[in-house]
């Protein structure tokens, strides 16, 4: 009976760690892992847009908006009384999709180009380190491709979570500073840095609430104090 009994229990034993061995563990809910970003995103509209682009392309009098749905949502032409201004803003764009539609605007040599891009860099956790090189590589490729054309850098826009339709983008105030410190430095021979942020602040040191609809975009309202920033400043001259 002794023997009987042990017999069935290393059976038992044998049994239990042969499906312990089978059986695959249960997997944690997917999600990113801390530290990973993808630099190949692209939003849904870019082939479109850039077909638009194609059939109007830049050239050496025009004067270049470029950047994401902050930029294409600004009426430049009629806001700045510039006949010449070309929207070249992409909704949703990040960085890394400037630097690759970067070349049909430095083969127009135009005038001026303002920049303002990265928030959907920092709300896609891309690293700080990461936009700050590509800001700078912009600044070298037109360097390169378009000497004469004069750089404008603007500092991101602050962000109101109060809204709560943009939740990536809210609550990464610290590299929203950071970044702007960083563009701050690529203020040189033919960059010009034009430091929106301050503007745009509340005493809590959020983006105006009756400046944007949704705590990320510039509404109606919020468009004005970047036309007297620009009048201020004499950027278009």
């Amino acid at each position: 009976m002794k023997n009987t009994f042990l017999t069935l229990t290393c059976l038992l034993a044998l049994s239990a760690n042969s499906f312990a061995q089978t059986t695959p563990a249960a997997k944690p809910p997917a999600i990113y892992p801390k530290g990973v970003w993808d630099s190949t995103y692209r939003p849904k509209i870019t082939a479109d847009s850039l077909a638009s682009f194609k059939a109007h392309p830049v050239t050496s009098t025009d004067v270049v908006f470029l950047g994401n749905s902050i930029t294409a949502r600004g009426k430049w032409a009629t806001l700045l009384n510039e006949p010449h201004a070309r929207n070249r803003g992409i909704s949703a764009d990040i960085t890394f999709g400037i630097l690759d539609r970067l070349d049909d605007v430095i083969a127009g040599k135009p005038k001026k180009v303002f920049i303002l891009i990265g928030i959907n860099d920092i709300s896609r956790n891309i690293p700080d380190s990461l936009i700050i090189r590509n800001h700078k590589r912009m600044v070298d490729r037109i360097r390169k491709g378009s000497p004469n054309t004069q750089i404008y850098f603007n500092t991101i826009l602050p962000v109101n979570a109060s809204f709560g339709k943009f939740p990536n983008h809210y609550g990464k105030d610290e590299h929203i500073l950071a970044i702007n410190e960083a563009i701050k430095k690529l203020k040189g021979k033919n960059v010009t840095i034009i430091d929106l942020y301050p503007h745009f602040l509340d005493g809590e040191g959020h983006l105006k609430a009756e400046w944007t609809d949704d705590g990320l975009h510039p509404n109606a309202a919020g468009y004005q104090p970047w036309v007297k920033i620009f009048a201020d400043g004499g950027y278009l001259k």
